[in-house]
């Protein structure tokens, strides 16, 4: 193993410091740790319906093709939602377009049931949110940019 030295070390310092008041690598840190954060809660809260309930978003037609009926299936959700997070805490760059996937799928769901066409919006908006994660990760989330992080 070859150590590092002093001067190599101060580089990289230097390098992590000035990163880190570039607004760029700040936006891109703020997205990449609310995309784990807000999956993995609400995928919790699936369980928990400490939030809210639901299953009440869950349009008909979809809940028509699930064995698992309205509990279960939001249990599934739970479950991918958790690990979409997941993904975004260790590869954000292929995490954010899991997430950015599976908010579309979520907006049709709410333009299925009808009456939420202002959440449909707003997870429009995190969508476009997390595409722009996806296109930051492809500058940030890489393994030269991670060791000079």
């Amino acid at each position: 193993m070859i150590a590092a030295t002093s001067t190599e070390m101060n580089v990289t310092r230097e390098r992590s410091s000035e990163r880190a008041r570039e607004p760029a690598w700040q936006a891109y840190r703020l997205l990449h740790w609310g995309f784990v954060a807000a999956p993995v809660i609400a995928g919790l809260d699936k369980f928990f319906n400490l939030l809210v309930h639901w299953d009440k978003y869950l349009a008909p037609s979809i809940l028509n093709l699930s064995p698992l009926g309205a509990t279960g299936s939001m249990y599934v959700v739970g479950g991918v939602e958790i690990v979409a997070g997941l993904v975004v805490a260790l590869r954000p760059r292929i995490g954010a377009w899991v997430v950015a996937a599976w908010l579309a799928g979520i907006i049709v769901d709410l333009l299925l049931v009808g009456g939420y066409y202002d959440v449909a919006l707003r997870d429009f908006g995190l969508c476009i949110a997390a595409v722009a994660l996806a296109r930051l990760s492809v500058t940030y989330d890489r393994p030269e940019a991670r060791r000079a992080a």
